[in-house]
């Protein structure tokens, strides 16, 4: 399990190590046609490589155009529930917070369904949960993806961690993907964050992604959340070596990233302890393009218009468009609580005609997930 792996990496060593990086480590990084290794990534990501965005952004092109072509894909998410058993301090479905708490009935659900097809010939749903198994566990999981079955033809979650059973046999309702956010590898800090409830367990959290390997889940999202930790750079590293691990492991497997940048908490208060620049981002990205040119990189609503449209050129390859982040909120409940605040809030329209404008190709249907289950 990589909760052992993880062991070997000292948190403020590799801290340390990025900070050291030169010039001369950075031009080897980019050196054409070097296999980069974790070393490499560290350089690129360090502030040493900063004069080479530019570089670094021409490369990052190159390789995703050469892997993924011009195509982004697009996705919606759908909040099911906001009740929550959890105590993340930067959350706004924190369990002491004095809120409505929704879970959407089967009809609901539906209707949700219904709303999102009616924006835009949307295939790929993510359905998100808060954590409360006892009201919104496995079993309830499994009904919503009966549901969405005959309208979507690729369903991912991002809900608790479950067990490999539990996976397994979400397989069977017509799941194809997991997302599932570490939020931090800082074993010394992350219950300062998850004080009480099931994400207090580390190790249970950081083993979740061995768990949907073994279970054969198709696709595996991962990310950390920038603004938890003051070196957003040591996370993002330690997220690579996870994605360096579970590549090897579970080859078969295919694998997402996602940058997160933290926001003031809208029921709570909580403000990051970092906060990541625009062209650290592009940075960020650019480097872990780099790294794998196979992976996904995802960028959702939470990112402003005019960043999303640039970066969709030069290595972001999945973008959600038009999102709501309260349960019910194309249909059912359009007033209730948000997680969070977007900060793209075109339409998925106005999306698809931008991207269009730039020379890119909106894909709509995940053909890989149909091409799996044939």
């Amino acid at each position: 399990m990589f909760s052992e792996e993880l062991k070997k990496y000292d948190w403020d060593e590799t801290t340390a190590r990025i900070a050291t990086k030169t010039e001369a480590d950075v031009a080897r990084a980019l050196t054409p046609g070097r296999r980069l290794d974790i070393d490499d990534f560290m350089a690129l990501i360090s502030p040493a490589a900063e004069p080479h965005l530019e570089t670094m952004a021409r490369l990052s092109r190159r390789y995703t155009e050469e892997r993924f072509g011009r195509t982004v894909s697009m996705f919606i998410p759908l909040y099911l529930t906001n009740s929550c058993t959890n105590s993340c301090v930067y959350c706004g479905f924190h369990v002491a917070n004095k809120m409505k708490r929704t879970i959407l009935t089967e009809e609901e659900i539906v209707n949700e369904y219904k709303a999102i097809k009616r924006l835009a010939p949307f295939e790929n749903l993510l359905l998100v949960t808060g954590e409360n198994p006892a009201k919104a566990g496995t079993a309830y999981i499994a009904r919503a993806l009966d549901l969405a079955k005959p309208m979507f033809s690729n369903l991912k979650i991002e809900v608790m961690p479950l067990s490999t059973d539990d996976y397994a046999s979400l397989r069977k309702h017509g799941l194809n993907g997991v997302i599932c956010f570490q939020e931090t590898y800082c074993r010394e800090r992350y219950n300062d964050y998850h004080p009480r409830g099931m994400k207090a367990n580390f190790e249970w959290r950081v083993n979740a992604f061995d768990r949907m390997g073994m279970a054969g889940v198709h696709s595996i999202g991962m990310g950390v959340l920038i603004g938890l930790e003051r070196e957003w750079r040591t996370d993002v590293v330690m997220m690579a070596r996870h994605l360096d691990y579970l590549r090897k492991k579970y080859w078969r497997t295919k694998y997402s990233i996602n940058f997160p940048r933290m926001r003031p908490s809208e029921n709570g208060g909580f403000r990051p302890n970092c906060v990541m620049t625009d062209r650290e981002l592009a940075q960020a990205t650019f480097a872990m393009r780099l790294f794998d040119h196979d992976v996904d990189i995802s960028y959702s609503t939470r990112e402003p218009a005019r960043l999303r449209d640039h970066m969709a050129c030069l290595g972001v390859t999945t973008m959600s468009a038009e999102s709501k982040t309260e349960p019910g909120g194309y249909y059912s409940y359009p007033q209730a609580l948000e997680q969070f605040h977007v900060s793209d809030e075109r339409t998925a329209v106005e999306v698809e005609t931008a991207l269009k404008a730039m020379g890119r190709q909106p894909v709509w249907k995940d053909w890989d997930a149909c091409l799996e289950r044939a």
